[in-house]
C-alpha cells in the first residue's frame, strides 16, 4: 500500500518541554493504523501536528506527495484529513443536520450543497431521527457519532479519531467499532487514538507505540502488545490507572461482539 500520510523526524516543543521527539511513520492507503502510549505520551500532540493545529519545531508532515508541515488547519482539511478530539467540539445549540453541515462548508462547498452533504452524512451514520434535534440534548455517543459524521463530511481520505471511544458503554462502544469498520471498507484510512486494548486489537492492522513522545515501537498489535518496552510502557501505566475497570468494562462488548462476528 502507497503511504498517505509520512511523517518524518517529527518534533513538538512547548517552551522547555519537548513533547514529540523525533517520530517518524507512515499512514498506509486503506489501513486502520493504531497510536497507543501512555497518558502524556504525546499522542493527541502529534494529531495537532499533523493537522496544523500546534507549530512543528523540527521534522517534515507530507500528505498526498505534498509538504503540509505547519499548514494552517483549513489546507489541511482541503488536502483530505479530518479529525475528531478528545473532548467532543460541537455547536451544542445548533442541531445535528447543522453541525455535520458546517463539515461541509469547510471544503468550500456553498451552503445548499453543504446542506445536502450533510443529509447524506446523516443518513449514513442512521441519525435521521435526531438531525433536527440541537446537539446539546444528546446522548454522548450520539454527539461523538455526530462528530464523526461532520469529520466525513469534509469528505477526507484519511479520518484521524482521537480516543473516541472513551466515556462510552460497551454497546455503544460495539457500536462505533462497527461505524469505524464501515468507513474503513468504503475506503476511508482510519488512524485511532485508543487505550481500550481489545478496541485496539478489533480494529487495527498496525501500531506504533509512543511514550515521552518518542517512537518505541511498531508492528502488528500482537507484536507491539508482547514487546516487554510496551508492556512496561504503557500497559504497566495503564495497569495503576483508576480508568482500567471502565475500559475493561466498555471494551466486554467489543469483544463480545468479535465473537458473534467469528462465529
Amino acid at each position: 500500500m502507497d503511504a498517505t500520510i509520512e511523517v518524518r523526524d517529527l518534533t513538538v516543543r512547548f517552551g522547555g518541554v519537548t513533547a514529540v521527539d523525533g517520530v517518524s511513520f507512515d499512514v498506509l492507503s486503506g489501513e486502520i493504523l493504531g497510536v497507543i502510549g501512555p497518558n502524556g505520551a504525546g499522542k493527541t500532540t502529534m494529531f495537532n501536528a499533523v493537522t496544523g493545529m500546534v507549530r512543528v519545531a523540527g521534522g517534515a508532515v507530507r500528505a498526498a506527495g505534498r509538504d503540509i508541515t505547519n499548514a494552517r488547519p483549513e489546507k489541511v482539511t482541503r488536502i483530505g484529513i479530518a479529525r475528531t478530539f478528545q473532548l467532543v467540539r460541537l455547536f451544542r445549540s445548533m442541531s445535528v443536520a447543522e453541525n455535520v453541515a458546517v463539515g461541509a462548508l469547510a471544503t468550500g462547498a456553498g451552503y445548499r450543497a453543504a446542506r445536502t452533504e450533510a443529509s447524506r452524512v446523516i443518513d449514513l451514520f442512521g441519525l435521521g431521527d435526531v438531525r433536527d434535534t440541537p446537539v446539546g440534548a444528546l446522548p454522548l455517543a450520539t454527539q461523538k457519532k455526530t462528530e464523526i459524521a461532520r469529520a466525513v463530511a469534509t469528505g477526507p481520505k484519511v479520518l484521524l479519531l482521537d480516543e473516541m471511544m472513551n466515556g462510552l458503554t460497551r454497546e455503544e462502544t460495539a457500536s462505533l467499532v462497527g461505524l469505524v469498520r464501515e468507513l474503513n471498507a468504503g475506503g476511508l484510512t482510519v488512524v485511532l487514538v485508543e487505550h481500550i486494548i481489545p478496541v485496539i486489537r478489533a480494529l487495527c492492522g498496525r501500531l506504533i507505540v509512543v511514550d515521552h513522545g518518542k517512537l518505541i515501537a511498531t508492528g502488528t498489535p500482537a507484536e507491539c502488545l508482547a514487546d516487554p518496552v510496551v508492556v512496561e510502557a504503557y500497559i504497566g501505566a495503564a495497569a495503576k490507572s483508576p480508568a482500567r475497570d471502565r475500559d475493561r468494562d466498555s471494551a466486554g462488548g467489543v469483544a463480545s461482539q468479535e465473537s458473534k462476528e467469528e462465529a
